[in-house]
């Protein structure tokens, strides 16, 4: 998905590349082959980008499983998010609690553009109305830092999401941390955030990408 003139997934390299990380690995399944003819060995990005196949979708976190050698604390990120987090404090933040999994978290609010009826189910009477209110959420990022035990809980060659992973993580008992970040941060999933993010990166592309205005 572009954004301005880049490929989403560019911005998030040359941002973790700023932030230290020299090696990449792309899990790659539908259309694999454009990514790869795009992004190749990274070199254009002074990155190491190796790719791992899924010859059936396996969700979020499956294909994890597949990736030999993560023996190391690792980041894991969507490809489609546009963030001003900053990764060397996100895996600062994850060294110091010392967690299993930390998970990037941001404040979000939801507006109900109606009115909220509070009703009892048993006598249909009316306890409460809400006129249009706004939620406050702790949403996901889509930003992850795994230590390598994580591995322990993703079965290989089987379908699995990150909430998925989070929920069996926090039934064993393993220490799940979230790191809060109040800053820039859009999900490209719907229209509407996808637009505004465009018109984001233009205005602050200065702040995306430092000193990479023109390339």
């Amino acid at each position: 998905m572009p954004v301005g003139e880049k490929a989403i997934l560019e911005i998030l390299l040359r941002q973790m590349k700023r932030s230290g990380v020299n090696k990449v690995i792309l899990t790659v399944g539908h259309l694999a082959h454009l990514i790869q003819s795009f992004f190749q060995d990274g070199q254009q990005f002074d990155l190491e980008i190796t790719y791992s196949y899924e010859t059936k979708p396996l969700g979020t976190s499956g294909p994890l499983a597949l990736i030999p050698n993560l023996d190391k604390t690792f980041l894991v990120s969507n490809g489609d998010v546009l963030t001003l987090l900053d990764i060397e404090d996100f895996l600062a933040f994850h060294r110091q609690q010392g967690g299993i999994c930390t998970l990037a978290v941001h404040q979000h609010q939801l507006h109900i553009d109606l009115g909220v009826v509070q009703q009892n189910d048993d006598d249909f009477l009316v306890t409460g109305y809400i006129e249009k209110p706004t939620l406050d959420h702790r949403v996901s990022m889509g930003m992850y830092i795994f230590e390598p035990q994580v591995l322990d809980y993703i079965p290989k060659d089987e379908y699995l999401d990150f909430p998925d992973l989070v929920l069996k993580l926090l039934a064993a008992g393993e220490k799940v941390i979230g790191y809060p970040f109040n800053g820039y941060w859009k999900d490209l999933g719907n229209p509407e955030d996808y637009v505004q993010a465009n018109r984001d990166f233009e205005k602050m592309r200065a702040q995306f990408l430092p000193g990479e205005q023109n390339s």
